[in-house]
């Protein structure tokens, strides 16, 4: 089982106000701590936010290259990724593939596809209703 993943992000406030309404959304608690913030569900695996060290901030975030792609999440209900991409549009955040929301991977497939404030790539998948 994945105990936590680590992301390093350019600045920590602005991806917390991401990060914050998103997950606690999705049912996560945050959990701020002198270098980060962590987000755990029910004591399961956790996500752990942290800034880039300052050597490395002019490098940037990309998900095409070598690294992380995206975030994937299991939503509840097909109303609970609508909720979300209300949200992130409210919010300002960019939606991705937008004209195709919600079935931008194909029918059957209800998915939500925005981005944090570096980029970083977030889904989250509503149960199939087979």
């Amino acid at each position: 089982m994945l105990h936590h993943v680590e992301i390093y992000v350019s600045d920590l406030e602005r991806s917390i106000a991401f990060w914050t309404p998103f997950l606690e959304q999705l049912g996560y608690a945050p959990d701020r701590w002198s270098g980060g913030i962590n987000y755990r569900r029910k004591g399961q695996t956790y996500l752990c936010f942290l800034p880039a060290p300052a050597e490395h901030l002019a490098d940037g975030y990309h998900r095409k290259r070598v690294g992380l792609n995206h975030l994937a999440f299991t939503g509840e209900s097909r109303e609970q990724v609508d909720q979300l991409a209300a949200w992130a549009k409210a919010a300002g955040h960019p939606l991705l593939y937008e004209a195709d929301y919600p079935y931008a991977t194909g029918p059957g497939y209800y998915a939500l596809y925005c981005e944090d404030p570096d980029r970083i790539k977030v889904e989250v998948v509503a149960p199939s209703e087979d």
